[in-house]
């Protein structure tokens, strides 16, 4: 896709039954499932219209991308806050690495804005390490939960059967961070205090080939994540290193990138 076409791709907000039905059709197509895992198009269309979010990409009439976000609210200093929980994003493999993913956040990032709602955060797997180091370095988002089997063992081919162990992103809208990222800027390099998870490269491979030693890797993964966050560190950064990744993580405490919990 040349860069000129992927500049036509226009993003908006949807609210017909005829975009969440196409929001559907890629469920399908992305997580290889008919499922009823699946969010169906009533529900996508109730999510739009009470306060959610679900926006799309699209080349002409075709939606090539799409994000379906639920409206949540965090009890803050005794009074409720309103966040958006963004249950899905995706884009059609063949429209990949082209900025379309990061346009559909930030446009999100625009319109919670608008709305007065200053964080959306978002479950992912750790082993996806290359959304990953999109969530942290190209969004500026940060991580400080993890939750073990968050959605149980499902039938998508992509899971492979294994426990769905999720982190939580957590894209503090107008916090520094988030700003530099805006602008095209990667996170400041990690101070001395920093810690590192490490996963291999090649750990999608793994858990599609040998699920068992997959289990082993997520298993001591959770173990380091759970430590490192209950001492309060959260991940700041995302590390390539040859054959491998870090996961880095720093102390919280008089940190700017997140509000005091």
């Amino acid at each position: 896709m040349s860069a000129s076409a992927a500049s036509a791709i226009e993003i908006r907000i949807c609210h017909s039954l005829e975009d969440c039905e196409a929001c559907v059709v890629m469920e399908k197509r992305i997580w290889q499932t008919d499922d009823v895992e699946l969010v169906p198009a009533a529900l996508i269309r109730v999510i739009a219209e009470t306060g959610g979010q679900v926006l799309g990409a699209f080349e002409g009439q075709r939606m090539i991308g799409f994000t379906v976000a639920l409206v949540g609210c965090h009890p803050t200093a005794g009074r409720p806050e309103a966040f958006l929980h963004s249950h899905m994003t995706a884009v059609l493999p063949e429209y990949e690495n082209h900025g379309i993913g990061r346009r559909l956040k930030f446009f999100q990032r625009q319109d919670a804005l608008a709305r007065g709602i200053h964080l959306v955060q978002w479950t992912f797997d750790p082993f996806g390490l290359k959304n990953a180091w999109f969530n942290v370095m190209r969004l500026g988002a940060v991580i400080r939960s993890y939750y073990p089997n968050f959605y149980g063992i499902t039938t998508s081919p992509l899971h492979s059967g294994i426990p769905t162990d999720r982190l939580l992103a957590e894209w503090h809208l107008e916090s520094q961070r988030v700003r530099d990222a805006a602008e095209g800027r990667l996170p400041p390099p990690p101070g001395a205090e920093a810690v590192r998870i490490t996963l291999p490269n090649d750990i999608g491979k793994i858990t599609k080939s040998d699920p068992v030693a997959a289990v082993r890797i997520q298993d001591a993964m959770r173990a380091q994540f759970q430590r490192h966050f209950a001492a309060g560190y959260a991940v700041t950064a995302i590390e390539p290193a040859g054959p491998e990744t870090h996961y880095v993580l720093e102390p919280m405490v008089g940190q700017a990138f997140l509000p005091v919990p």
